[in-house]
């Protein structure tokens, strides 16, 4: 492993290469920009291709096509970038194409701002665009995560044949940490469905999103199905959550990316005031971490939720306590950083 002092969107950026990703379609937009950069010198070092569209729309459907032959292929962009993507994410979803869509939110609504916000959470997990669909959504909350989960979200994408979702921020794109790269980049299987052109002998492939017959002998109902199953499968094996101080709790928080790494200081100046307080940090947002939630909510006497945002991961932290303890909620919105000393006063609140 070869460790180096990085900002956030140069260590995706190398991970991904390193990932295997050889084809990088994106369009620029603050805070982001410098994993395009980036790979517009390293792409072509590896053999790779970089191409700078010219749109948001134009890059998620290069990366459509890329997928669709066998490519590990990805985008990047930043809030409203991603809303332009949504109805080609449904299209890839439907026809079980892996890609890797990173997401470095900043302020909003519209155009908002260039600082970091988490205001995209309903947009990720709960699919973004049209139909029954979900992605794999991954949430880091420091650099080396970064790192390791846009690996995983390659290899991820491929075996569950989905687009993944990293969902970041601009404060986790812009800071620099120490960071442990992958050395070597891995061997993905191959990939049987993948339109490579006709030969002699071999059926004919498609990879589609049309289906047309509904009700239930519908080849649509059934297809809706099975991806549902594919689902259900995320949820039983690729949860994956921090709990921070939680075996003698009374309180916890929760919280997800550069809002969990403010409120893990905060816990800890709480816990110097003899509040026996925790934090869960949800890593993957969809599947959501909802048994580990419930399970802790036998034990806890109140849940405060922290979002940069007005409230929108509450709702899942609701969903899960299902009623077996208040939940409350301190965010703030339009790209407006939380603070400790805030998150701790509204840790004393709980009592």
């Amino acid at each position: 492993m070869t460790k180096v002092l990085i900002t956030g969107n140069e260590a995706l950026a190398e991970s991904a290469v390193r990932a295997g990703c050889r084809r990088y379609f994106g369009y620029p937009i603050t805070p982001q920009n410098e994993i395009p950069e980036y790979l517009s010198r390293r792409m072509p070092e590896v053999g790779g291709t970089f191409l700078q569209a010219e749109s948001e729309l134009a890059a998620i459907n290069m990366v459509y096509g890329a997928s669709a032959v066998g490519e590990r292929a990805m985008t990047s962009s930043s809030s409203p970038g991603i809303s332009l993507m949504q109805e080609a994410l449904s299209f890839m979803a439907a026809s079980e194409l892996p890609a890797v869509i990173v997401n470095m939110q900043r302020g909003g609504p519209g155009l908002g701002n260039i600082s970091a916000s988490q205001a995209d959470y309903f947009q990720a997990v709960k699919g973004g665009g049209h139909g029954d669909y979900r992605l794999l959504v991954y949430a880091p909350a420091n650099l080396q995560e970064i790192a390791d989960l846009t690996v995983k979200a390659f290899e991820k994408a491929d075996e569950y044949r989905t687009p993944v979702m990293i969902l970041g921020d601009g404060v986790l794109g812009q800071m620099m940490e120490p960071v442990e790269l992958p050395e070597v980049a891995p061997k993905h299987a191959a990939k049987p469905w993948a339109l490579t052109g006709a030969s002699k002998g071999q059926p004919g492939k498609v990879i589609r999103s049309l289906f047309m017959l509904p009700g239930e002998d519908g080849m649509l109902e059934q297809h809706n199905y099975r991806l549902q199953e594919k689902y259900d499968r995320m949820a039983e094996r690729e949860v994956m959550v921090e709990q921070f101080r939680m075996d003698d709790a009374e309180f916890a928080v929760v919280a997800y990316g550069t809002a969990a790494r403010i409120a893990k200081s905060a816990v800890a100046a709480a816990r110097e005031d003899d509040l026996r307080v925790g934090l869960i940090r949800p890593i993957t947002l969809f599947p959501f971490p909802s048994t580990a939630i419930f399970a802790a909510a036998g034990k806890i006497k109140k849940f405060l939720v922290v979002e940069m945002n007005l409230g929108q991961m509450v709702e899942d932290v609701r969903l899960a306590v299902n009623g077996k303890a208040p939940v409350s909620f301190y965010g703030r919105p339009g790209g407006a950083i939380v603070e400790v000393e805030d998150i701790a006063q509204a840790i004393k609140n709980l009592k």
